[in-house]
């Protein structure tokens, strides 16, 4: 069933999401064990891998968004962004963790169908007070835009509420990307931007299903693309930071499809 071209799911559904949605956690929450100082991002792909293997599921990324003449399909089973990367980076076996990095590890998995897709921000090793306070605003503006998609109310509060929150905190909101609807297919409408005005854009209804992901930067918002046509980084080299979600409307609020089993969703020590 679609509602201004955006699908809507059944309660079976929900539980195809739900199944996926849970396995693509519990790789992010074995993940907080292996990143340390010295491994590399290609080591991390490979580990989520694994587990998506032992799993009987796919890495939704692999060989996904081929642009002929313009950008191969994405080479590997994860996204790995560090530091003043913003989204979309590529695990390289000489990209190594060193101490006082951070970075995002985005997973989506395709379990029978469904997609489950969810990112988190790891620190490697120990991190000062202003990486801390990037990570702990952009976690909580993923919150604050969660508690905002309920029935009722627009795609617009959510992006207005993350925003409002972000600036407050003398962060940016990146523009360029943003979440979207999410189920049998990877991306579907709608497009939720993570910037925007109260009351404005498509009204939630139950049986949405989309990812809510802010992505906050410590300068300013713009991105640019480097040559391999998929690593987005920030234009002045400030640090950026993301969490990811992917939720479902209900009757009377949303469901996370992505929560952590181990209540590692901020895997953050606190400062």
């Amino acid at each position: 069933m679609l509602e201004n071209n955006i699908p809507l799911y059944n309660k079976e559904d929900f539980k195809g999401m739900r199944n996926a949605g849970s396995l693509a956690a519990r790789i992010l929450d074995e993940l907080k064990e292996i990143i340390k100082p010295g491994i590399s991002t290609l080591e991390i792909n490979d580990f989520c891998k694994g587990i998506a293997d032992n799993n009987n599921a796919i890495c939704a990324p692999f060989n996904y968004g081929e642009i002929p003449g313009e950008r191969v399909p994405f080479p590997k089973h994860i996204c790995t962004s560090k530091n003043e990367i913003v989204c979309h980076g590529i695990p390289s076996e000489k990209d190594i963790l060193v101490n006082g990095d951070i970075i995002n590890i985005d997973v989506t998995v395709i379990l029978k169908g469904w997609h489950g897709d969810s990112s988190r921000m790891f620190q490697v090793g120990e991190i000062d007070k202003k990486k801390y306070k990037l990570l702990k605003t952009t976690y909580e503006c993923l919150l604050i835009g969660i508690r905002n998609a309920i029935p009722g109310k627009t795609l617009g509060d959510i992006g207005y509420k993350i925003q409002n929150y972000a600036k407050n905190k003398n962060f940016s909101v990146v523009k360029e990307f943003c979440g979207h609807g999410i189920g049998k297919k990877f991306h579907t409408p709608p497009s939720v931007l993570h910037y925007g005005n109260k009351g404005q854009g498509v009204k939630l209804k139950p049986g949405m299903i989309f990812t809510i992901e802010p992505m906050i930067n410590v300068g300013d918002w713009k991105t640019i693309i480097l040559s391999d046509g998929w690593t987005a980084v920030t234009k002045d080299k400030s640090l950026s930071a993301q969490f990811e979600h992917t939720i479902g409307i209900t009757e009377n609020g949303n469901e996370i499809f992505t929560l952590s089993e181990n209540n590692s969703d901020f895997p953050i020590k606190e400062i």
